[in-house]
């Protein structure tokens, strides 16, 4: 990596922009300090994949994961939805929320479309564009061409160009760079290790900033669609968003570092701690799911005859941990008073908590396992 160059600014006439190089050729790693961390990085997400294996009903768990990972990407990029408001109706939400609270649906919708279509696509500029397009659906970024590369310059930081703090490449250089980028993923010649592949991929995809709005959030969706493509997660279980809002500063430094520095091995580092992390928290938070469902089933036979019904409303609680009696007289088929005799039954046994104080149209939260994403 000693002779990596990120690119050159070129003079645009009142503005300079940055060009960056082709990533698709051969790599050499000779640093001895990311080989360890990409050793303990491969060693915890090897320990996370084996749990989407031996955790039962493991997709239960994985509407969580996604939600926390929507409300953190979006958080970075200014939105303020937490994930007990995301887990609202759009009409129980004050008018100022909803903004915010769309934006994380469309992330949700996105990631779940663009690991769906990995079924039959390529990870490819045709299946990052469809994902945007999702992501910019009906939001405030709805008139940035959704499901576009840009045709115009754009910039990061400042008011106007003239201030910006960083300028990405014109428009015309887009499609060979996105070109290059995708034969990067798919070279399977290029024998730099998959968690490096990935963190390059991620630093010259927000380089590019190859749309007008969404960049952050599309280029962070990227790492969860890679290692779920090349297998090297069976389930879409990591997501760094978290990570990456803690240390944001540090997340935007790194980046930035490597443009101005071609200070490419402090990103391979900051990345590969972000794994390392992130994989560990995944997995303590899986021990604690499992714990808790242990403690739910336990308190849940004591209901006798009415114990199945309850096990189908917790699994529902897995999937949504937000709930009414509506929705469980859905679920179970009961009667509306027999429905409002198991959610008290439920809330007695401290499963759920009512969260909205009112009298009709009550919300119950199963807040012992929101707390684990939190």
């Amino acid at each position: 990596m000693k002779n990596f160059k990120a690119g050159l600014y070129i003079n645009q006439g009142t503005f300079k922009s940055f060009y960056p190089e082709e990533i698709n050729r051969s790599w050499n790693l000779d640093d001895m300090e990311i080989i360890e961390l990409l050793s303990q990085a491969d060693r915890q997400l090897g320990r996370l994949d084996m749990y989407s294996e031996h955790t039962p009903n493991i997709d239960l768990f994985i509407s969580m994961h996604v939600l926390k990972e929507a409300t953190k990407s979006s958080k970075i990029e200014g939105t303020k939805t937490n994930i007990e408001e995301a887990l609202q109706e759009k009409e129980e939400l004050k008018e100022e929320q909803r903004d915010d609270w769309e934006e994380v649906q469309n992330y949700i919708n996105a990631l779940n479309s663009a690991i769906k279509s990995l079924d039959e696509l390529p990870l490819s500029s045709r299946l990052i564009k469809m994902a945007h397009k999702v992501l910019l659906q009906g939001v405030r970024g709805k008139h940035k061409i959704p499901g576009q590369f840009r045709t115009s310059q754009n910039w990061i930081g400042g008011a106007t160009i003239s201030d910006a703090t960083f300028i990405p490449p014109p428009h015309s250089e887009i499609g060979r760079l996105m070109g290059d980028l995708e034969k990067f993923i798919h070279n399977s010649q290029i024998r730099l290790p998959h968690l490096l592949k990935i963190a390059l991929i991620h630093y010259q995809f927000e380089t590019i900033h190859p749309f007008l709005d969404g960049n952050g959030r599309v280029g962070r969706l990227l790492i969860t669609l890679y290692l779920v493509e090349k297998g090297i997660l069976k389930k879409p279980i990591l997501y760094l968003s978290d990570f990456f809002e803690r240390n944001r500063n540090l997340y935007y430094e790194n980046l930035m570092k490597v443009r101005f520095s071609d200070d490419i091995e402090q990103w391979f580092k900051f990345f590969l701690v972000g794994i390392i992390e992130t994989a560990k928290g995944s997995i303590d938070t899986f021990d604690n799911i499992m714990k808790l469902q242990k403690e739910v089933d336990d308190k849940i036979q004591i209901l006798g005859a009415r114990s199945n019904k309850a096990k189908q409303v917790v699994n529902q609680l897995y999937l949504r941990p937000i709930i009414n009696v509506q929705k469980v007289s859905d679920i179970t088929d009961l009667s509306t008073p027999s429905a409002y005799k198991l959610v008290s039954e439920l809330e007695r046994l401290k499963i759920i908590k009512e969260i909205t104080g009112a009298k009709r149209g009550k919300q119950y939260l199963f807040e012992d396992y929101i707390r684990l994403f939190n």
